[in-house]
This record gives C-alpha cells, sequence and structure tokens, in this order.
C-alpha cells in the first residue's frame, strides 16, 4: 500500500514539474492531451518512461508497432496507469500523443 502511495505522490509532483518544463522544452504544436497527461511523466522521461522527442529512447517501442504501444497504453505498463492519464482518448489520440513523443522535437 505504501508504495502504490508513494507511486500516485510522484506521478503528481511529476505532473506539476512537467506542466512547468514543457512549454519552454518542446518546440512545435503538441495534441491538446499531451500536457494533461502523457507531459507528466514523458516531458522529463519519470520512472523510465520514454522522454518526448527523444528518439534513441523510443527507437526499440516504436519497432513493437503502433497496435502494440496503443495497448500498452489502454493497459498500462510499469509505473503508467492504464489509459496514460487520459481517460477520455481514443486509440486515435493514442497513436498520435505516441508519434508526437517519438519524434525528435
Amino acid at each position: 500500500m505504501k508504495t502504490i502511495a508513494f507511486i500516485r505522490a510522484a506521478m503528481r509532483l511529476a505532473a506539476g514539474a512537467a506542466l512547468v518544463v514543457a512549454p519552454t522544452v518542446f518546440a512545435g504544436d503538441p495534441p491538446a492531451q499531451y500536457a494533461a497527461s502523457c507531459g507528466a511523466c514523458h516531458a522529463v522521461g519519470v520512472a523510465g518512461a520514454p522522454a518526448t522527442g527523444n528518439e534513441a529512447a523510443w527507437a526499440p517501442r516504436m519497432e513493437k508497432g503502433m497496435d502494440a504501444l496503443v495497448a500498452s497504453v489502454r493497459n498500462g505498463l510499469g509505473a503508467m496507469p492504464p489509459g496514460g492519464l487520459c481517460n477520455s482518448c481514443s486509440d486515435e489520440d493514442y497513436a498520435a500523443l505516441i508519434t508526437y513523443m517519438s519524434t525528435a522535437q
């Protein structure tokens, strides 16, 4: 139980930090859901999440194919909760977010 509470607290802290840092770190126009969901961990690579724009970190994941990556987001993986903090996202939204994060910024 303490581990779950710690992970939740760490995710809240990371989300706050990412929202402060993300606008100055990334160029281009991220999908609308990025700042409120994926950016919480991927903006700075929290808990083993591949950082947005780090193509080398994303390469082995992208080799799995988009369907497998979308399934990982939908079901959760490691510290990432099911839905990846975007419970209203469709599979198409997830694919757009993954494409944005896996591309050099």
